[in-house]
């Protein structure tokens, strides 16, 4: 189908201005075929979507041509940059044995041998093929293991798509309730009142609230459901004294913690749970663990997991899956592990400081109302004074959602892909000129958008 010119008059808006005429070319495209133009909700457009052709490092390249400094990196599941050459050597070598098989093969026990050496508190592992069904698996886990049905979750915190993950994950000041006790709010449209009833969501990093809400529903929790860093929640540091809170409580009523750790794993050598103290019972894991292919992974003790056991015959939790622990997702991600050994993450923090400081001294040199969160390799910009304590003091009101779309569009048209609404990352393919050019471009979006920044409502 040829596209010409005079066919974009719907398309050009001010954003779609903003992408090059190959990527419109392909979104019109794109919306004959999916029922908005793109095949994820998670896509970032403004108007139109930048589509990529190629990645090398710690850039893409536009199907225009144009290089941007990659700060999704597939929402941080490039921890090394793209064509890593360890990884795509290992891949080659495996494509040409076969890509998948109904038999196991080795290169998954050495996925699962790194992962139960590296990651404290895995002693046994089950592969799947996304975070979703990482979540999906380890909730029925806790279940099966505990014969309760409900959980507890954080109230703005992302962990796939499972119904009852996805409950108060979008939850708006409209309709979330008391923060002592939030409301769980649907996700969407007829999700079952059912699910809503079977979980208990907690407030982030309010001790007596979570102390409270675990105690009294405690004989129907099965598991609390916890990232120690809720990436779509803020990126927001946790407390000790609520970490503290969560385990000891869970402890004392045989509720199993569930940590997720599919985004923040990237936190350190051993992961997040290790880095803020968390002892959890089971551990879901993915993006970084796969090497740039679909992977998901339940850990944890090994009385729990033996829930998947089926030696003796049907378990008591069913998991299969046609290409879970497939041969490339495998090869990919013990290559890719191998290669984050501790060096690349004291690499990692070092750049990650260096944005994060660099972007708090711009801040803090102009008296702007903004904010900078994060830790290791991850980073999230606020649009409010303080350092937020939780999903609803890290919820923006619409001035600030105006100035964060603004620097999305400032970061694109110098050259940075920065994400909208989530965590900026980091990967060891990047260089401290790299980390300099990121705060170089925040400071210029300061010196010319003070009008912008100046309406900024600091109250919360």
């Amino acid at each position: 189908m040829k596209i010409g010119r005079e066919e974009f008059s719907d398309l050009d808006t001010a954003g779609a201005a903003r992408v090059g005429l190959g990527s419109k070319s392909r979104f019109r495209r794109a919306k004959l075929v999916f029922p908005d133009g793109t095949s994820r909700v998670t896509v970032e457009r403004d108007s139109v979507p930048l589509y990529i052709e190629r990645g090398v490092g710690s850039y893409v390249f536009d199907v225009d041509g144009r290089r941007f400094l990659d700060l999704n990196g597939n929402f941080t599941t490039l921890i090394h940059g793209h064509g890593f050459a360890p990884v795509v050597e290992a891949l080659t070598r495996q494509l040409q044995r076969g890509s998948c098989f109904a038999n196991p093969t080795e290169s998954e026990i050495e996925l699962a041998e790194l992962l139960c050496e590296r990651i404290p508190h895995v002693d046994r592992v089950r592969f799947v093929n996304t975070g979703t069904e990482a979540m999906l698996f380890a909730i029925k886990a806790a279940r099966a293991f505990t014969g309760r049905s409900k959980i507890a979750k954080l109230e703005g915190a992302y962990h796939g798509a499972y119904d009852w993950a996805e409950v108060s994950l979008a939850a708006r000041p409209e309709n979330w309730g008391d923060a002592a006790a939030p409301t769980s709010t649907a996700l969407y449209r007829g999700m079952p009142a059912s699910v809503l009833d079977e979980v208990i969501v907690l407030p982030f990093n309010e001790v007596e609230c979570v102390r409270r809400l675990l105690s009294l529903h405690a004989q129907q929790l099965a598991a609390v459901v916890l990232d120690p860093m809720p990436s779509r929640g803020g990126l927001i540091t946790p407390k000790p004294e609520f970490i503290a809170a969560v385990q000891d409580t869970a402890r004392k009523y045989g509720i199993l913690v569930i940590a997720d750790e599919v985004l923040n794993l990237r936190q350190s050598f051993r992961g997040a749970s290790h880095r803020y103290g968390l002892v959890p019972d089971l551990v879901t894991m993915g993006k970084i663990i796969g090497g740039g292919l679909p992977i998901g992974a339940i850990g944890g003790r090994k009385d729990v997991m033996k829930v998947f056991d089926a030696s003796a015959g049907l378990p008591s939790l069913p998991q299969g899956g046609t290409f879970s622990a497939n041969p490339l997702s495998m090869t990919a991600g013990v290559a890719a592990m191998r290669h984050l050994d501790h060096a690349a993450f004291v690499y990692l923090e070092e750049l990650g400081n260096l944005v994060r400081n660099g972007i708090s001294r711009a801040i803090l040199n102009r008296g702007v109302s903004l904010c900078v969160t994060g830790a290791a390799s991850l980073f999230r910009i606020h649009p409010m004074a303080q350092v937020p304590n939780n999903f609803r003091d890290a919820y923006p009101r619409s001035a600030g959602a105006i100035v964060m779309k603004e620097l999305s569009r400032f970061f694109g048209d110098n050259g940075i892909i920065l994400p909208h609404g989530s965590a900026a990352s980091i990967s060891t393919a990047m260089s401290h000129t790299d980390a300099e050019f990121i705060v170089d471009v925040f400071a210029r979006f300061l010196d010319s958008h003070k009008d912008m920044l100046g309406a900024i409502d600091t109250t919360r």
